[in-house]
């Protein structure tokens, strides 16, 4: 199943939109690093994001060490940036 990619002008805008995100050098995912308090929080943290991406049926590819999480988001079925990655940055933001 083919997944429409997102335009430039909607990509140049998510990025205006969601600060913090970097389009990584491909142009295929956007990345962003998150440091917390402590363990406890960069946990409760990646729950919310899980359990949206759980109900969305969209998964960002994460790494998690002590307070800190690293994350990219891209849609493999578009082999780039989507709709999808574009709805998850936004509740990403919306759980900081």
């Amino acid at each position: 199943m083919s997944v429409p990619r997102l335009s430039q002008a909607d990509l140049e805008a998510l990025l205006k939109e969601v600060p913090g995100w970097t389009l990584r050098e491909d142009g295929k995912a956007i990345t962003q690093a998150f440091k917390f308090d402590d363990f406890n929080a960069a946990f409760g943290f990646m729950t919310r994001v899980a359990l949206y991406a759980d109900k969305h049926d969209h998964h960002p590819e994460w790494f998690n060490v002590y307070n800190r999480v690293e994350m990219t988001l891209t849609t493999h079925d578009a082999d780039g940036l989507s709709q999808r990655d574009a709805d998850m940055a936004r509740a990403i933001a919306s759980y900081l």
